[in-house]
């Protein structure tokens, strides 16, 4: 018997499809419209965190495909508004890719954004960021800058966070030549 499948998600799971396309054959992961940040390999996520340009191709195409902007291949084609765009959901991603990479190093308790999909991230950015790049993420109480994270005011604590980037990205690189 066939499955019936409702409209709304059809379109979902062909999003996802034609998103993840390259993200499918470059990392062999299974990936969805529920896909979270969580759910990918340490190997995947210490690609990306890098931001070097390949991993950058990599969520470049991926936003560009959910929001009907082409590939890719064809960032440095976009016109300055919908490239500033695409630069803009990028970032935000890169922050919390490397905001996964830190909670699965025991840095982290816990980031926000982390129980939404990659997906819905990207597809419904401007309603979503403003709210999750207010809230800062959790430094682990076992984290030897825990003490001064606790003492910063909110302001000050984000910085504690970004100061951990140069010292991840280091360690991401590590994984990724050892995975």
């Amino acid at each position: 018997m066939p499955r019936i499948i409702d409209m709304q998600e059809g379109r979902r799971l062909l999003a996802a499809k034609r998103a993840f396309h390259n993200w499918t054959s470059r990392f062999h992961e299974d990936l969805g419209p529920d896909t979270l940040l969580g759910d990918l390999s340490l190997k995947t996520l210490s690609f990306l965190a890098q931001g070097r340009d390949s991993g950058a191709f990599y969520l470049y195409d991926l936003i560009m495909r959910l929001k009907n902007l082409g590939s890719g291949f064809e960032f440095h084609e976009l016109d300055s508004k919908n490239k500033m765009a695409v630069m803009d959901i990028h970032l935000f991603l890169l922050d919390r890719i490397r905001f996964e990479c830190m909670k699965r190093l025991g840095w982290l308790e816990s980031y926000p954004g982390e129980d939404l999909a990659l997906m819905d991230l990207v597809v419904q950015f401007d309603r979503l960021a403003p709210g999750l790049q207010a809230r800062i993420p959790l430094l682990s109480p076992n984290h030897p800058e825990y003490p001064r994270f606790a003492e910063a005011t909110a302001f000050d604590r984000e910085g504690v966070i970004r100061r951990l980037i140069p010292r991840l990205v280091k360690k991401m690189g590590d994984y990724a030549d050892i995975l």
